[in-house]
């Protein structure tokens, strides 16, 4: 049983701290999002707090205040459903920000009900690929100008169930709730290993990350089988700070500073499935995120 649980549960600490730094956490008003802002704060860094619902992101960033004795933490209106939200968002912070040290993409939807974006994207690639895909590009003109800077996406290791349809990257065909989440995380790592090959030499490094079994919000969607055993391995489970720590590791561990395009689990590197180290597959989703966001991103 124990060995069950360490399996599960990594521990990893770090005195690093983060003073002088600025960060911005999607979705971080629930959840692993929530706990990586207080870690990241009792640290030192700015806060920003992109979130999707204005009064539980104003209750998030007071409580995040609270419990880091950090005050300097901010709400940022971001709905990565909906690119003109996602374009106010960027253009407030490269606007009101001298530099961006650490992007984290955290915010995700999982395993719901078929629905389509403002955009017209399938809800889950949407939000967790080309909204996040959309984000980082608007953003990373001021993260290169900050340098020494990372960029953390959450991914899932449910990406190893999934394939990129590029066919029918919205599922208009035919819409399965859990192969469009597997998708989606895959395309978080895809996309993390074409980005950091973009970055080389920038100083910019980028990291994708599975945070472990973590019980949050996420699990809502979930119904039947499903419910059931998610609930059965409920024990071996992390709550929402121990789901935290990798995307935690990731932003602040030094020795990661010449690392770039790695995929990570409980605080150290990790294998992920053959799909996911396709570089074919990576360089055409890339060119059908840029195609369907309307962008140019060489």
């Amino acid at each position: 049983m124990q060995s069950i649980r360490s399996f599960f549960r990594a521990a990893w600490s770090s005195a690093e701290r983060l003073d002088g730094k600025t960060v911005v956490i999607t979705g971080a008003n629930t959840g692993i999002g929530k706990e990586t802002a207080i870690d990241l704060a009792k640290r030192g860094a700015k806060i920003l707090m992109a979130c999707r619902d204005p009064e539980r992101g104003q209750a998030a960033v007071k409580e995040v205040i609270e419990n880091s004795g950090n005050e300097n933490v901010v709400f940022m209106k971001l709905d990565l459903a909906d690119s003109k939200s996602i374009r106010e968002c960027a253009e407030a912070i490269n606007k009101g920000e001298p530099q961006l040290n650490i992007l984290i993409n955290n915010a995700g939807v999982m395993v719901c009900p078929y629905g389509k974006t403002a955009d017209g994207f399938e809800m889950q690639i949407g939000v967790n690929h080309f909204g996040h895909f959309l984000f980082t590009y608007l953003l990373i003109d001021l993260i290169k100008k900050s340098a020494p800077a990372r960029i953390v996406t959450v991914s899932s290791m449910a990406h190893s169930w999934g394939s990129i349809n590029l066919e029918d990257i919205n599922s208009e065909k035919s819409y399965d709730k859990k192969g469009a989440y597997s998708q989606s995380k895959l395309a978080n790592i895809l996309f993390t290993r074409s980005l950091a090959k973009r970055l080389e030499g920038t100083g910019v490094t980028a990291y994708s990350l599975h945070p472990g079994v973590v019980q949050t919000d996420l699990w809502r969607h979930l119904s039947g089988p499903q419910a059931f055993v998610m609930k059965m391995v409920s024990p071996f489970t992390k709550n929402s700070s121990q789901g935290a720590q990798t995307s935690i590791y990731c932003a602040v561990e030094p020795s990661l500073e010449k690392e770039s395009g790695g995929y990570y689990s409980d605080c150290a590197p990790a294998t992920p499935s053959a799909a996911a180290q396709n570089d074919e597959v990576a360089q055409k989703l890339w060119d059908l995120s840029c195609q369907m966001l309307s962008v140019t991103w060489e």
